[in-house]
Formats: structure tokens, sequence, C-alpha cells
């Protein structure tokens, strides 16, 4: 099966050698977003206005590969200090409807920034 990669203007363009997602058949894996304005400036200000932008940011990706994050499987959350836990939480469900998918939250030490996140989505054929 090939690999489709995912670009989209509307969300940062990859700071590495990575796509911002890939499709393989029905699955599409999302790399991880960031608080950052889709002309990769980071967003300043609390951690809820990080946490909003990464996952507009990964909205976006989504949307460029034909889904949306109602159609993630998993999510992966990265939190420099997991005091954010609780308020990463309340702000997922903004964007994650039933049945939220299945998640793993680490906490890892992030360059400069206090919340990453990636997914994988189930789009229908």
């Amino acid at each position: 099966m090939p690999k489709e990669p995912i670009s989209t203007a509307g969300a940062p363009q990859p700071a590495g050698a990575y796509s911002q997602a890939i499709a393989v058949g029905a699955l599409v894996f999302l790399a991880g977003q960031g608080p950052f304005e889709p002309d990769g400036s980071k967003i300043e200000g609390a951690f809820e206005d990080e946490a909003r932008q990464t996952f507009r940011n990964l909205a976006a990706v989504a949307e460029a590969a034909g889904a949306s994050l109602a159609d993630a499987v998993r999510v992966g959350v990265f939190l420099r200090d997991m005091k954010n836990f609780p308020a990463m939480n309340e702000i997922y469900r903004e964007f994650f409807p039933e049945p939220l998918p299945a998640r793993t939250t680490i906490q890892s030490d992030l360059p400069g920034f206090e919340i990453e996140v990636d997914a994988v989505l189930l789009r229908e054929p």
C-alpha cells in the first residue's frame, strides 16, 4: 500500500525531516503538533492558549487528510509539566467527541513549550 504525504498551510510546517501526516489506506498518522501559529511563531500566553492552538493545528492536518479529530482512534499527549494535566484534559474534550480515542499522556522535556500532541485517525474509504 503506498504512503500518501499530507500537508497543509493551516498548521506549522515541519521543523525537521518528517511529514505533517502520512496516510496509508484508511489510517492517517498525524505528526506531533505544538503551540505554534501556522507561520511557525510560538503562541505566547497561558498553558490553555498553548493547548488550544496545539489541538487546532492537529485538527487542520486532520482536515487536510479528509478527516477530523472525531476520527481519532489513538492520541498521544506530551506535557512538559504534569500539573497541566487537568487543564489539558478539559480542553481535550473540546476537540475530541465521544467515543473518545485511546490516549497516552507522557511527561516530556519539551524544548521551550508545554504541550505536543500526535494522533492516529481512521478515515472513511
